[in-house]
C-alpha cells in the first residue's frame, strides 16, 4: 500500500471493515475477532479516531503484540500486515472457520462498533462455516454500463460527505462493495436503475386502503430504483396520504403530520435494512383509516427477543446497514424503536405495536381517527375540480416534466393563473413537486378522490 492510498483509506473514516488505533490496546482481539466473523477488515494502528495519523514506535514490538492476539484466538487466525508512514495496517481476513472467539467471547462487526454475542445468536448467525451475508455475495449479472445508477452513487457520496479524487472502482474496493470490480449484493441494491432486475421482491410496496380491511384499494405504487430513491419515495407517499393538523400561532402556521414523521422514518429505514432479501415477498406500506403498518420479510435476527429491542441491534446485512450508518440513514446502536416509541408518545398517540415471528416483521402505528374526522378533510374523501385543474392534471400525467410556463402556452392561461391552480392541487393533495424547480418533476398522487 502507498501513502496516497493510505490516506484514501483514512478518509473513508471508521465502518465496517475499517478500525483506527492510537497504539496497542486490549481491545484489539475483540476488533480482530468481530473483523474475522463478518467480512474481514484493516485496523490501522498510528491514527486517532478523528483520523488523525500519529504513527507508533517499536513496530515489529507491535506486530508482535497482535499476532500473538490472533495466533490465540479460538481458532487461530493469521493476520497480513503492511507499514506504510510508520502506521502499522494489520489486514485482518474474513475467517474460513467461523465462530472465532477470543477469551472465550464471540464478537461480530456492527457498523463501527464490535459486539459481543450470546450464545444463540452465534448459532443463529454463524449455523455453519463459511457463512456468507446474502448483501456480501457477488453479483456476476450486474452489468455496470446498463445497472449503474450514476445519480444514486453521487447522491451516496453526498451523503456519506465523502470527497475524493479516488475512482468509484477503488472506492467501492475500499468499502467491500466490490471484489475484483464484481458488485456485491449490496452495491446492487444500493446503486441499480431498476433493483428487479437482479432482485425481483426488493421492492417497496406502498398501498393506500379504504376503511380498516384490504377489501378495497384507492391507491397503490411500486417503488424499484435504488434504496434511497425507494425510502425517499415511500416517505413522500405517506406524507402525501396522511392528514396534516394546521395550528395557527403568532407568525407562520406551522404543518403537524398526524403521525410523527421521524417515527414513520425510522419504520421504513428498519425495514430496507433488517429485511430479508432471500425471500420473495417485498417491503409493504399499508395505509388504513385506523392504522399504518410497514411490513418486513424477516423475523427477529440472531436470537434476538421481542423484549430486546431497543437495547440491542443485529443487523441482517451488515454491509448494507454500513453503508446506511455512512448515509446518516441509521444510528450505530439499534435506538430506532426506542425513538418510535417516544416520537408517539410526544404526540399522546400509542405505542407502535411490534409484531415477529420466524418470517415476518411488523410496526404498525394507530391514528386518532376522530380527531381528524373533526378537524380536517378526511383522506378519502372525494374533491370536485374545476376544468381547468383537471386539464392541468391531464398535462402533468403526459409530461410530469411540464413547466408552469409551457402548461400556461398550452393552456392558454396566464402564468399567475397555473401558479394559483396548481397550488391547489397540491393542497388538495393530489400533486406533489419532487426535486427542485430547475431539475424536478410533478408527482402524480391518487385521482380515485376526484369527483
Amino acid at each position: 500500500m502507498t501513502k496516497k492510498e493510505l490516506l484514501e483509506l483514512i478518509k473513508l473514516g471508521e465502518g465496517l471493515n475499517i478500525e483506527f488505533k492510537e497504539n496497542f490496546s486490549a481491545s484489539v482481539g475483540k476488533e480482530i475477532c468481530a473483523f474475522a466473523n463478518t467480512i474481514g477488515g484493516s485496523i490501522l494502528f498510528g491514527v486517532d479516531d478523528n483520523g488523525n495519523v500519529h504513527g507508533v514506535t517499536n513496530l515489529n514490538r507491535l506486530k508482535s503484540q497482535v499476532q500473538d492476539v490472533a495466533r490465540n484466538m479460538d481458532p487461530p487466525l493469521s493476520l497480513g500486515f503492511d507499514i506504510v508512514n510508520k502506521v502499522l495496517i494489520a489486514i485482518v481476513p474474513k475467517g474460513s472457520k467461523k465462530p472465532y472467539s477470543v477469551n472465550g467471547k464471540f464478537y461480530t462487526r456492527e457498523a463501527t462498533n464490535s459486539q459481543q454475542l450470546r450464545r444463540d445468536e452465534i448459532r443463529e448467525f454463524f449455523y455453519k462455516e463459511h457463512l456468507v451475508y446474502f448483501d456480501e455475495k457477488l453479483s456476476h449479472d450486474f452489468d455496470i454500463k446498463r445497472d449503474f445508477n450514476k445519480s444514486a452513487f453521487e447522491k451516496f457520496l453526498e451523503r456519506s460527505e465523502i470527497y475524493t479524487k479516488l475512482d468509484k472502482e477503488n472506492l467501492m474496493g475500499n468499502m467491500r462493495l466490490t471484489r475484483e470490480n464484481v458488485f456485491s449484493n449490496a452495491a446492487v441494491i444500493l446503486f441499480s436503475k431498476d433493483v428487479t432486475r437482479h432482485f425481483i421482491s426488493a421492492t417497496i410496496t406502498c398501498v393506500l386502503f379504504m376503511g380498516k380491511t384490504k377489501y378495497r384499494i384507492l391507491d397503490k405504487k411500486e417503488y424499484k430504483k435504488d434504496l434511497y430513491s425507494n425510502y425517499h419515495e415511500t416517505i413522500g407517499y405517506l406524507l402525501s396520504h396522511l392528514n396534516t393538523e394546521y395550528i395557527i400561532k403568532s407568525g407562520p402556521r406551522e404543518e403537524k403530520l398526524e403521525l410523527p414523521e421521524d417515527a414513520l422514518r425510522e419504520a421504513v429505514l428498519n425495514a430496507i435494512a433488517h429485511r430479508d432479501y432471500r425471500s420473495s415477498a417485498n417491503i409493504q406500506v399499508y395505509i388504513f383509516s385506523d392504522r399504518v403498518e410497514v411490513i418486513n420479510p424477516g423475523g427477529l435476527v440472531g436470537g434476538l427477543k421481542k423484549e430486546d429491542l431497543g437495547k440491542r441491534s443485529m443487523p441482517r446485512n451488515p454491509l448494507l446497514f454500513s453503508m446506511m450508518e455512512r448515509m446518516d440513514l441509521v444510528e450505530k446502536v439499534g435506538t430506532g424503536i426506542l425513538r418510535m416509541k417516544d416520537g408517539m408518545k410526544e404526540y399522546g398517540l400509542n405505542e407502535p405495536i411490534i409484531e415477529a415471528d420466524a418470517n415476518w416483521f411488523s410496526i404498525t402505528f394507530e391514528r386518532d381517527v376522530q380527531k381528524y374526522l373533526q378537524t380536517n378533510t378526511p383522506v378519502n374523501t372525494s374533491v370536485n375540480l374545476t376544468q381547468l385543474q383537471r386539464q392541468i392534471l391531464d398535462c402533468l400525467k403526459e409530461n410530469p416534466y411540464t413547466t408552469y410556463d409551457e402548461l400556461a402556452n398550452k393552456l392558454k392561461k396566464s402564468r399567475n393563473t397555473i401558479r394559483l391552480n396548481i397550488k391547489k392541487l397540491k393542497t388538495l393533495k393530489l400533486i406533489e413537486r419532487i426535486g427542485s424547480d430547475k431539475k424536478g418533476h410533478w408527482l402524480i398522487k391518487s385521482t380515485e378522490r376526484i369527483g
